[in-house]
């Protein structure tokens, strides 16, 4: 009889099947330093927020600017699309569900302009802000030089899925190589979720990795395409590349875990997994301070011909001061997510992010209903 060998997978797991555990000694919250750098720039606090209309504004980048961490605005997105984006993410805001990913086809069928793309990013630093704009790689080599003649200070070239090595029809496709040394601003790139497409990518010269493919709240990719790895085993084999590649080059490269994350509690199995810093995007859509009103929605969600994305409310619940830093008085982690973080690095003796790198998960399948019959009754 012929032998048969099926294919074979290996478990991958996600923030509520593992937990962190606690070190041999612990220090005290105060004493930790939660701060992560891209090159040369260092950061306060290591979160990110989401390159999507519905979060990232000018006035927004400017304010978690002053927070201590780093707003990424789509110029793929109405603000690249219009002359006068708010009204149309007003629209949106109040469409019905039936109809609201239609209308979202229509304003974003609208061609970018090159004058808008610097008008935004000269908003955001006239309000004072780190301008980091992002766009897709088709559109990479037309408004990267745009972007940076217009000031921008972080280049986010992002999709679901990024890689050093794509192939199609054009010529001239695009290569991280030459557009980083063209561009001369640091640029980051997304997403990746394995261990060799991230170490391919580190070796272009890169500034930064995003991480994650499908986990968003408002992205339906795992369910149109069937893809994605869930972001704890995600974080731990792209900042294993990391850490392959800095012992290889001297040079430390950032990884920053994109999507999925709800609360203080998977911001710390981030950091642990291996992240340097968490992109937010449901959780600061829900700030007095976001534009959507409320909604969020998610960069591939108006895609022309397959939508892999929907709207979806958060409700305006919080400010972005509660959110990062209290006071608060929610019980589950909701807001004070860098008081959660350093909580946890003290519970683990780590005194900065990269000592927490080193602390210890385990696999645990019931570690958010073991012995809590009560919570919720």
């Amino acid at each position: 009889m012929e032998t048969f060998i099926s294919k074979q997978m290996r478990p991958a797991y996600g923030f509520d099947e593992v937990a962190i555990v606690p070190g041999d000694y612990t220090v005290n919250p105060d004493q930790t330093d939660v701060s992560f750098q891209i090159e040369d720039e260092t950061f306060r606090l290591p979160v990110v927020a989401a390159g999507m209309d519905a979060v990232t504004d000018p006035s927004f980048a400017a304010e978690l600017t002053a927070a201590g961490g780093l707003a990424i605005l789509n110029l793929e997105g109405l603000h690249g699309r219009l002359e006068d984006p708010y009204s149309a993410i007003e629209a949106i805001a109040h469409e019905p569900d039936a109809t609201v990913t239609h209308l979202m086809q229509e304003y974003y069928a609208a061609p970018i302009q090159d004058d808008y793309v610097a008008r935004t990013i000269e908003a955001i630093k006239d309000k004072g802000g780190k301008a980091a704009v992002s766009f897709t790689p088709l559109n990479a080599k037309r408004l990267g030089p745009v972007a940076a003649e217009a000031g921008a200070d972080y280049i986010v070239v992002q999709s679901t899925v990024t890689t050093a090595r794509h192939y199609s029809k054009s010529p001239n496709g695009l290569h991280f190589e030459e557009f980083v040394q063209q561009i001369k601003v640091p640029v980051i790139v997304g997403n990746t979720v394995t261990y060799s497409a991230t170490l391919e990518l580190l070796e272009t010269g890169v500034a930064g990795i995003l991480v994650g493919v499908g986990p968003g709240s408002a992205c339906t990719s795992r369910e149109v395409l069937g893809i994605g790895v869930p972001q704890v085993t995600s974080t731990l084999d792209t900042s294993a590349a990391r850490d392959a590649y800095e012992k290889q080059t001297g040079r430390y490269v950032p990884i920053i875990t994109d999507g999925g994350i709800r609360t203080g509690g998977d911001v710390c199995k981030s950091i642990v997994a291996g992240a340097d810093a968490v992109m937010l995007g449901s959780m600061f859509a829900g700030t007095q301070e976001a534009p959507g009103h409320g909604y969020h929605w998610g960069m591939a969600t108006p895609h022309a011909a397959l939508p892999r994305g929907v709207r979806v409310y958060a409700g305006t619940q919080t400010t972005l001061q509660r959110l990062l830093s209290g006071p608060t008085e929610r019980t589950n982690g909701t807001e004070n997510l860098i008081g959660s973080l350093q909580t946890a690095m003290g519970m683990c003796g780590a005194t900065n992010l990269r000592e927490m790198h080193d602390a210890q998960l385990v696999i645990a399948p019931s570690i958010k209903t073991e012995g809590k019959q009560l919570q919720g009754s």
